[in-house]
């Protein structure tokens, strides 16, 4: 069963929060509110988001508060952000949104199409990134276990590379056609960005693979590819 991927969406306004939740409903992600910057921050201590929705102007600690808040911890600091705002105070204002980390700065009203796009991206490139993760985990439990009986294991640890390598295989495929159509859309730097490092981490394991077939070397030259 494939986990559900979690969107935090941040705004001190209940209406604004139900809005986004209908937007993006059609993505079939989980959705989790948080009604002020705090909350946000709290809702970030134990759980793992593919992208934040956050919004500038909120009582309190605001948008930008917010965000630096989050790029100081190391757990945080790579989770995309999109801000949202219902006020347009020029070039200055949204260059305080990208200094402050955002990926995005999106004026309220948006268009519905174009934020569960913008959305939809992020959350394809954190799947990828887990899959990714899941690979290499594989790769590692299968290299602790490669030096227990010599004979029985041969056989068992050639099939386990394979399926390791049939894996990996379809998220290059899939990663790929991603970037694809990232660049063909001409879509925010910031996703081309994300997309290309994580094709550059699937090529680093797809290295540490081939090291494992027989006559490449050692496994120790593996260890240093993650």
């Amino acid at each position: 069963m494939v986990q559900k991927a979690k969107i935090l969406l941040v705004d001190d306004r209940p209406e604004n929060l139900l809005a986004l939740e209908a937007i993006l409903s059609a993505l079939d992600q989980t959705l989790v509110r948080a009604s002020s910057g705090e909350e946000a921050l709290k809702a970030l201590l134990t759980d793992d988001f593919a992208v934040i929705l956050l919004d500038v102007q909120m009582p309190g600690m605001d948008g930008f508060e917010t965000a630096a808040h989050i790029k100081r911890r190391e757990r945080t600091r790579d989770i995309p952000i999109i801000f949202l705002t219902a006020i347009n105070h020029g070039p200055h204002h949204t260059f305080r949104g990208y200094a402050a980390g955002a990926v995005d700065y999106i004026s309220k009203p948006f268009d519905p199409w174009v934020l569960r796009a913008k959305v939809s991206v992020f959350v394809e490139l954190y799947m990828k990134n887990c899959q990714l993760r899941e690979q290499a985990s594989l790769l590692r439990l299968q290299l602790e276990g490669s030096g227990k009986d010599a004979d029985g294991e041969v056989k068992e640890s050639a099939g386990l590379l394979a399926e390791l390598s049939a894996r990996l295989a379809a998220v290059e495929e899939q990663a790929e056609a991603l970037t694809k159509q990232l660049n063909d859309d001409s879509t925010d730097a910031a996703a081309v960005a994300t997309a290309a490092h994580l094709e550059r981490k699937l090529t680093g394991l797809r290295r540490a693979l081939d090291a494992l077939e027989p006559g490449t070397g050692s496994t120790s030259s593996v260890s240093s590819q993650n």
